[in-house]
């Protein structure tokens, strides 16, 4: 598909070749191919949504990604790693009416994980829910012993019956972050196109590449997303650019870009690709989705 547009292009049609080819990170525009179906399900393969700033969009793009990699017959679990539980209602869990979270699949060994993952309302996405009690936990698991690996053993049981699991961690790079990071196969790096997100990235790779020596060398950075990005501020096209410069093909090819239409959904607690299906929002998280997969960082 990416080769018809390219060709059109470059037989010289009304379409302004810059404009047409060059996608927003710089680099040549290109269509990512739909996957093919899966014959089976499982081994998942651990995605921790990692930033210790708030407010990049780790939420928004965890819920929109497992939702559009549903789409492709992928099955996903949600693990909402987050005291605020911002995951958990974004899908319509209320925190109050919860009677198991994660916070009790890591503190209790008698609870088994399966009895509080929750269906919902997006077919192939399950999620692992948290409330105000997972901010104990992180207290909690000091003394506990391989306390870095909690999490890694919980998910170990249910590793089979899915493709996919995403964990939504939250802003700070404690013993919960990496408690995520041990249990993952790779990171995606959600970055708000600002400065000042840019200059955090520093800390946070410093702490994966200690978690990669120390506790899980299997860890790998699957991509950073540029969300929030304004194609019409130079402020955005200059982060997008320092980025580059410094991730290079880190960088996912699939931006993010600023929508009301995000907020929307999360106030009716849906993903934007069953809210509002025929957004640009949407086909943005589809096509990250595919990416993703053609990265090989998902089944």
């Amino acid at each position: 598909m990416s080769s018809e547009r390219g060709t059109t292009t470059l037989e010289g049609t009304d379409f302004d070749l810059d404009e047409t080819v060059m996608g927003p990170t710089g680099r040549p525009y290109r269509e990512f191919p739909e996957p093919a179906p899966l014959d089976s399900h499982g081994p998942a393969r651990v995605i921790a949504m990692v930033n210790q700033k708030g407010g990049v969009g780790k939420t928004t793009s965890t819920i929109n990604l497992a939702a559009a990699l549903a789409e492709y017959g992928r099955r996903v679990l949600l693990v909402d790693f987050d005291p605020q539980g911002a995951l958990s209602a974004g899908l319509g869990a209320n925190p109050h009416e919860l009677d198991l979270t994660v916070y009790n699949v890591l503190m209790d060994r008698k609870v088994d994980i399966r009895d509080a993952i929750q269906q919902t309302g997006v077919d192939g996405v399950d999620l692992l829910p948290a409330n105000i009690d997972l901010s104990a936990a992180e207290v909690q698991l000091v003394n506990e012993v391989a306390r870095e690996q909690v999490l890694d053993r919980a998910l170990k049981k249910v590793e089979d019956d899915y493709d996919v699991v995403l964990i939504d961690c939250q802003p700070s790079l404690g013993l919960l972050t990496v408690n995520a990071l041990t249990a993952a196969h790779g990171v995606i790096i959600p970055l708000i196109c600002e400065f000042f997100a840019l200059r955090a990235v520093a800390l946070l790779v410093e702490t994966i590449e200690k978690v990669q020596d120390r506790l899980n060398p299997r860890l790998q950075v699957d991509g950073v997303l540029a969300t929030m990005f304004d194609a019409r501020t130079l402020h955005s096209r200059e982060v997008i650019a320092r980025l580059v410069e410094a991730f290079g093909d880190k960088v996912f090819e699939t931006v993010i870009k600023r929508s009301i239409k995000f907020a929307d959904a999360t106030v009716a607690a849906e993903p934007i690709t069953s809210y509002a299906g025929n957004h640009t929002g949407a086909d943005a998280y589809r096509s990250l989705a595919r990416e993703l997969i053609l990265r090989g960082g998902a089944p």
